[in-house]
């Protein structure tokens, strides 16, 4: 029995701060101190809390430990552990009082969450399928194979509500009842880790803090649709989730939770892991399984669809990491427990990864129907250094802005589509007023040619096409017609192209020329970049009256642009200088070397 617990984040966030020296340091120090035997270090899945990195939290006082070095350490160990004083500077602030320590769960962040799918990152040692157990799990494979039949199972899913958390929000149980009720002699589940919408890593997060919640649930699909084999295409470039999700498959054959004849029902059923290249494509249903066939990732037509011809051309089932870390716990609680959050329409929670300009980034679970205000303001701090909120683009490149003005909009699947958005994986980036509405649909629209398979015209020629519109805009090439060719092009990608990927693509454009036209209109008839991104209408401009004349950004300039004038401002000793626009190559390198803000974009 130890009486303390040292919980550290091993989530790739974390890990990439060092967190992994910290643990070698913890253990370390205790065992020098002769603790080990009343102390225990536990690697955990991400806390979520992602911005304050290195993150270390000890129990039973439930210290958060925010921003922990490796020189911290030693102290830690000497003063809380072993003469029971809590280390007050290294606390996170807001868990600080006068008289004692605030629990996590009562900060800002962590407040208004409701952890489901993430309900064991950052609580368990995922690398223990122990602590897992300890934690009721396998206890809905349990129930399922013991006291319900195929039919109960699917129906309990059908009920909860549960929808796709990949972005298309289909409901989940009548996905599993069309792969039940065609026969085959062979079924496959799939589980979809190819996570690769920018600024994404929900999916990643849970199969680093809790993939034993994934083996689990796609047996239980395995049970529910006749199934007896499953695949996990996740990608290669997620090392620490493919570890720990190769060590739970592991363990869970070796303790007679995977394989033949499970608790003893007479129902079989293996997993196995397949590696993704890093394709956005293969993210795509079909593309995914084409890839893990061993071909290359493309889209294939629908129908058929998956249910009835999918890997291997037999009935398969496909959803995403969270919406499988939603699974056990439905069958445990019952579906009534799950329908009871959320809205009417969009039941349960939904991860987001939050990042962009917001004070906390990281990880969020928030019940549906949540205000995208209170995920900003409240949940994530807000937008730091005094800027204001601009836009926050859901869904990723297949998603769309939503502006200032529909900050009070309901995080579901129904009234983001009213305003042009989609819920899409989780991925929310949240952007303020120096952000460029025409820079971010470019940006996500060379995401997009970059990606693109190019099996269909639509999206491999279309796509391009409006990318270089775009380009002309940014550059002050544009016209007024380039506007309407983009919203052409659009509409003609969204009706004819093969997969969700490329129909999804246009989306980014035209919700910014909804709610951000006029920006489109200053790049085109002003020829000028309101927010002071697009390098080629930015002008520098040095303030006479500011300039003191020191000559730092004429030092500094590679393009020998700026000369020093005949005028010398009042109280100053020296004359003020200007840039020749004409020879300035709008690198920067001026205002970011000048100490007195006497030089300004325009």
């Amino acid at each position: 029995m130890y009486r303390s617990h040292v919980l550290v984040c091993g989530g790739t966030g974390c890990t990439s701060s060092h967190s992994g020296e910290l643990i070698d340091a913890l253990n370390a120090n205790i065992k020098e101190k002769g603790l080990e035997e009343e102390i225990q270090v536990v690697r955990t899945g991400c806390f979520g809390l992602c911005a304050l990195g290195p993150i270390m939290i000890v129990y039973p006082e439930g210290c958060f430990y925010s921003e922990v070095k490796v020189e911290d350490i030693p102290e830690i160990v000497e003063e809380h552990l072993l003469k029971g004083r809590i280390v007050k500077r290294l606390l996170y602030s807001e868990t600080v009082t006068e008289d004692a320590v605030k629990p996590l769960n009562e900060t800002n962040f962590y407040k208004k969450q409701h952890r489901v799918a993430l309900r064991n990152c950052g609580v368990i040692d995922p690398e223990n399928i122990e602590e897992y157990i300890a934690y009721d799990g396998y206890q809905a494979l349990a129930k399922a194979l013991t006291q319900m039949t195929p039919q109960d199972v699917i129906q309990t899913v059908i009920d909860s509500g549960l929808r796709g958390r990949g972005g298309g929000g289909f409901p989940t149980g009548r996905k599993w009842s069309f792969t039940a009720a065609n026969q085959a002699d062979q079924k496959y589940v799939v589980c979809n880790a190819d996570e690769g919408d920018p600024g994404a890593f929900m999916d990643r997060s849970v199969l680093e803090g809790d993939p034993h919640c994934i083996v689990e649930a796609m047996a239980l699909c395995g049970y529910a649709t006749g199934a007896t084999e499953g695949y996990v295409y996740v990608r290669a470039e997620y090392p620490i989730a493919v570890e720990r999700l190769q060590k739970a498959i592991d363990d869970a054959r070796a303790y007679g939770l995977l394989g033949k004849n499970i608790f003893g029902s007479g129902f079989d059923f293996d997993l196995f892991i397949r590696l993704g290249a890093g394709a956005f494509v293969c993210g795509e249903e079909t593309a995914l399984m084409t890839s893990i066939e061993g071909n290359r990732g493309e889209p294939r037509p629908r129908p058929p669809f998956p249910a009835e011809k999918g890997l291997f051309q037999s009935p398969s089932i496909l959803n995403n990491v969270e919406t499988w870390a939603n699974i056990p716990q439905i069958i445990i609680n019952g579906p009534e427990w799950f329908a009871a959050m959320g809205t009417e329409k969009s039941k349960g929670t939904k991860v987001f990864a939050l990042g962009g300009k917001i004070k906390h980034t990281g990880l969020v679970e928030i019940p549906m129907g949540t205000t995208l205000r209170t995920v900003i303001e409240e949940v994530g701090g807000g937008i730091p250094n005094g800027k204001k909120f601009k836009a926050a683009q859901t869904g990723g490149p297949s998603g769309g802005c939503i502006p200032a003005s529909h900050i009070d909009v309901q995080m579901d699947y129904e009234h983001l589509a009213e305003i042009g958005s989609i819920m899409g994986s989780g991925g929310l980036i949240v952007m303020d007023e120096d952000n460029c509405m025409v820079d971010i649909a470019k940006f996500f629209l060379k995401f997009t040619v970059d990606e693109s398979c190019g099996k269909c015209t639509p999206c491999r020629i279309g796509t391009r096409r409006m990318l270089e519109i775009l380009d002309r805009i940014t550059e002050g090439k544009g016209t007024l017609e380039d506007i309407d060719k983009l919203e052409e092009l659009a509409y003609y990608i969204k009706e004819n192209a093969l997969c969700g990927l490329g129909q999804t693509a246009p989306n980014p454009v035209l919700s910014t020329i909804r709610f951000f036209r006029d920006e489109y209109i200053a790049h085109i008839q002003d020829k000028k970049c309101p927010a002071g991104v697009c390098t080629a209408l930015l002008s520098y401009v040095i303030d006479k009256e500011k300039c003191i004349g020191c000559t730092m950004c004429q030092r500094n300039c590679p393009a020998d642009a700026i000369s020093v004038t005949d005028y010398t401002a009042e109280g100053h000793k020296r004359p003020s200088l200007t840039i020749d626009t004409e020879k300035c190559i709008k690198c920067g390198a001026c205002m970011s070397n000048c100490k007195f803000g006497a030089i300004s974009k325009q």
